[in-house]
């Protein structure tokens, strides 16, 4: 077993796997394709996106780089498991995991709020992220002879602002994701794991209209100081920088990618 004290462990993309959960479009898709320009071997999560994911996954290995598209429901702790076991078998060992899945809703008032609606956000955008860190840890720390490595997590601006009368659910399990992002980074802070999130702003990508609301990133761009939408790759550039060397000596912390908002 290493020895616990060896807290900086370089996450050297070399023979290493990243896992990126809704990996094969959006901000997981941009994050997927700058791994591994970096040399990161990626697994590609999906859950039911099959031609997105082999797509990215085509996208990839065109350019040379190795890549695996891994369907899972992340909310499904069967499926979690199997698609671990599936990385360990396919690909080289994890160096890094980024919790990017994640569902929105249709708008609506809390007093509107079903519990089914409630109990498919926290399974997906809470619950899934706790599994799929577990099991990222259990694979990751020195203390259970692991060579370290890194977790990034994504919140959401609305994690800040609330998302009142459209979001409040999301809005808080995305609040449980800043906590859960905290609490863990100094659980393993001595395992040499790093745990970091990006909390993204307005950014133009698919999950509006999954919501309902496909404008709603254009329509909210005065309000952002910067008076514009973000694009996925942004968001991306911070995920990839909390998973790199240059960020060796932060843990614990959540980048705000929010043009000002």
């Amino acid at each position: 077993m290493t020895n616990d004290s060896n807290a900086t462990t370089p996450t050297n993309p070399a023979q290493r796997t990243v896992l990126i959960t809704g990996g094969g479009r959006g901000i997981g898709g941009a994050a997927a394709v700058l791994c591994a320009e970096l040399g990161w071997a990626v697994a590609v999560n999906y859950a039911t996106g099959s031609a997105a994911a082999q797509g990215m996954v085509a996208r990839i290995r065109a350019a040379g780089g190795t890549a695996l598209a891994v369907q899972a429901d992340v909310s499904d702790e069967a499926q979690v498991l199997e698609m671990f076991a599936c990385i360990d078998k396919e690909l080289p060992p994890l160096g890094a995991l980024v919790n990017n899945a994640g569902v929105v809703d249709m708008p609506a008032r809390v007093d509107g709020m079903t519990l089914a609606r409630l109990q498919r956000m926290f399974a997906i955008n809470v619950f899934g992220s706790f599994m799929c860190a577990r099991e990222a840890v259990k694979r990751l720390s020195t203390r259970q002879g692991g060579s370290g490595g890194v977790i990034v997590n994504l919140s959401s601006a609305a994690a800040r602002l609330g998302s009142p009368g459209q979001y409040v659910d999301y809005a808080a399990a995305k609040g449980a994701i800043d906590t859960f992002t905290v609490g863990l980074a100094k659980e393993v802070a001595a395992e040499g794991i790093r745990v970091n999130a990006v909390r993204p702003g307005l950014i133009d990508t698919e999950i509006h209209a999954s919501g309902g609301l496909p404008d709603r990133a254009q329509q909210l761009a005065p309000q952002v100081p910067m008076q514009r939408t973000g694009s996925a790759e942004e968001v991306a550039r911070a995920v990839v920088w909390l998973m790199s060397d240059a960020s060796s000596y932060t843990t614990g912390s959540i980048i705000d990618v929010t043009g000002g908002r």
